[in-house]
């Protein structure tokens, strides 16, 4: 007769309990954009938002760059962060939604439009996600050179968990004509209590 393990809290067995709680946190990247209203100001308060999700954040320095994609529409301002999180990918990418709606985006609206704030779910560990809206790593990150530049500011030696390149080398690929600075880094690294 199969061994049972009798369940746990929340139906989880008991013998996995342990593991489960011992869940290392996930290196995670996230780009944020923006191009209505008060461009940095909306990046500044996601980065906030982003320090309660976020366990060792970096943020890059801020590029203004022209829209790449549907190019009659302001310039947009582009930044990106990294740090590790306890939070599966799904509840990530819902409370990077929520941080969106909370900066006056409503859902839907024109692809490659016009946005009060933008924040995409770059990288989550070295993970390979294809579900219904969510796909990681972010499909078209390494054909934007908005995002691999900052990104490579501070997770320069992250690896791409599909083709292996490192941000680096990916970033170095891809001409950063038209990637203007437009401020520091939107967080400062916080003192280790």
């Amino acid at each position: 007769m199969p061994h049972v393990n009798a369940a746990g809290p929340h139906g989880v067995p008991r013998d996995s309990i342990h593991s489960f709680t011992a869940m290392p946190a996930v290196p995670v990247a996230i780009g944020l954009g923006a191009n209505i209203g008060d461009r940095l100001g909306r990046l500044e308060d996601a980065c906030r938002a982003l320090d309660s999700m976020l366990a060792d954040q970096r943020c890059s320095a801020v590029y203004e760059s022209e829209p790449m994609y549907l190019e009659d529409q302001p310039p947009f301002l582009n930044a990106c962060c990294a740090g590790r999180t306890m939070m599966p990918a799904r509840s990530l990418l819902e409370a990077l939604q929520a941080i969106e709606r909370g900066a006056g985006r409503s859902p839907g609206g024109r692809r490659y439009g016009p946005r009060e704030l933008d924040l995409d779910l770059l990288l989550y560990g070295d993970h390979v996600i294809e579900e219904a809206g969510l796909q990681v790593p972010h499909p078209r990150m390494t054909e934007r050179a908005f995002v691999l530049w900052p990104l490579a500011e501070i997770a320069g030696d992250r690896l791409h968990p599909e083709s292996g390149e490192t941000i680096v080398r990916m970033a170095a690929a891809l001409p950063r004509d038209g990637l203007r600075l437009h401020a520091p880094a939107l967080c400062a690294p916080r003192a280790a209590e």
